[in-house]
């Protein structure tokens, strides 16, 4: 007889976080909108108890609001809201930046440029979803060059709050081709142990990020929260 193998309970509500993370990041789930308990754990065939545990994993992450008599609802945000913590993570990126330029070994460095071109061939192909996912890894490994807990830590909890954001900001053709640009000069700044540069061409990316999401918002194609 084959043998059963059971998910630990751990490691099943983490998937489940894994997923839900992505319908909320990519707007699958609409800022603002509730998330049904019952029409989730069919979608995602599970039962409702690991939801939950992943619906309080993300409400950790800022993903998502547990709301009295309302439950849950995807996080939203207020153009100032976004102006706000684009203002934070710009701050925060570009000290990763300055510190990695300075501490980043040669292994991180050449894993760093291995993912660049993956994320050039997600761009090629306009796959998104990929892009997004290896965009990421390269944010956080340059974190994480840093050297510096802290300043990861702070940048984890303020960067969930705009995932969902940084990812529909290259809905424009033209803006993502600008942040694909500017992931090759990181590349390159790295390479040349750059901080300084680094810091500056971070800053002014997180920038360009936070316009696009603002003129976004304000057109009405992207929404940080729900219409009335």
């Amino acid at each position: 007889m084959a043998e059963i193998i059971s998910i630990p309970r751990q490691v099943l509500h983490q998937e489940v976080a894994t997923r839900l993370r992505q319908r909320l990041v990519e707007g699958l789930i609409a800022p603002g909108a509730k998330l049904n308990e019952r029409e989730l754990s069919e979608l995602l065939q599970v039962s409702r108890t690991p939801l939950r545990e992943a619906i309080k994993m993300l409400a950790a992450e800022g993903l998502v609001e547990l709301l009295p008599n309302r439950g849950a609802v995807a996080s939203s945000l207020s153009e100032q809201d976004v102006a706000d913590t684009f203002e934070v993570i710009a701050g925060l990126e570009g000290q990763a930046g300055e510190l990695a330029a300075q501490r980043i070994t040669d292994a991180e460095r050449a894993e760093i440029r291995a993912l660049h071109y993956e994320m050039l061939a997600a761009f090629t192909r306009r796959d998104l979803s990929t892009y997004y996912r290896l965009n990421s890894q390269i944010h956080t490994l340059i974190n994480a060059a840093a050297r510096n807990r802290v300043l990861t830590q702070t940048w984890r909890t303020v960067n969930a709050r705009l995932q969902a954001l940084r990812f529909r900001s290259n809905f424009d053709d033209a803006k993502w081709q600008r942040a694909v640009q500017e992931h090759g000069q990181m590349v390159e700044l790295l390479a040349a142990r750059d901080a300084e540069g680094l810091r500056r061409l971070l800053v002014r990316h997180l920038e360009h990020k936070r316009d696009a999401v603002l003129e976004q918002m304000r057109a009405g194609t992207v929404h940080g929260e729900a219409s009335a």
